[in-house]
């Protein structure tokens, strides 16, 4: 298995794969003076390669995944996270240390589930979607495409959030949110929009 992304995000999906017991023989990285990280060869990609994205920016997630759509690892979950089996994990989707995912309906491709954050029941997580610690999404809360949730945000039940949304850390999240939007404070306010793709 080889993980795009020879930097910090890379290095703690490294670490979900030692925990899992797999073996990393490759980082790959448009830094193209670095020879190695963490002891482990930067190097490029074979056709034969499984991959899994060590890389923060949904943006860049979602070029990476239809450029090698076909070599994605399943998802990669660290033993400490509490998944409920009645949940879909998509391919290439990281979930972090004592992440909790509770019955939800589905979390998409390539998204980031990150340390300690809960994911209750009923709840749809979509493609490239970022997940940040400590987050709490209530339940039947759904997250479109690209949407990058900050540290610490709350969203209460049943709340819709729109396409590659930035919801600002400690963000708590009481209303729908339309696609592109810049939300931050508690309540959560819109103070911009992002641009779209």
């Amino acid at each position: 298995m080889k993980i795009f992304g020879a930097s910090g995000h890379g290095k703690v999906v490294n670490a979900i794969a030692i925990n899992n017991d797999l073996v990393v023989d490759g980082f790959v990285d448009d830094n193209y003076e670095q020879d190695s990280y963490l002891g482990i060869p930067v190097n490029n990609v074979s056709k034969t390669d499984k991959i899994i994205i060590g890389i923060g920016n949904n943006a860049i997630r979602k070029i990476l995944a239809y450029k090698y759509e076909h070599q994605w690892h399943n998802a990669l979950l660290h033993k400490s996270a509490s998944v409920s089996l009645q949940s879909q994990i998509g391919l290439g989707t990281v979930v972090m240390p004592h992440a909790v995912i509770n019955e939800a309906y589905a979390i998409g491709n390539h998204c980031i589930i990150n340390t300690a954050a809960v994911v209750e029941h009923d709840c749809i997580v979509k493609d490239f979607v970022h997940i940040s610690p400590n987050v709490t999404l209530s339940g039947g809360v759904v997250i479109d495409e690209g949407t990058h949730v900050g540290a610490g945000s709350v969203v209460i039940p049943g709340i819709k959030i729109g396409k590659w949304c930035t919801i600002g850390a400690g963000t708590v999240v009481i209303r729908d949110i339309p696609d592109y939007a810049v939300v931050v404070g508690n309540p959560g306010r819109i103070i911009k929009y992002n641009k779209g793709d």
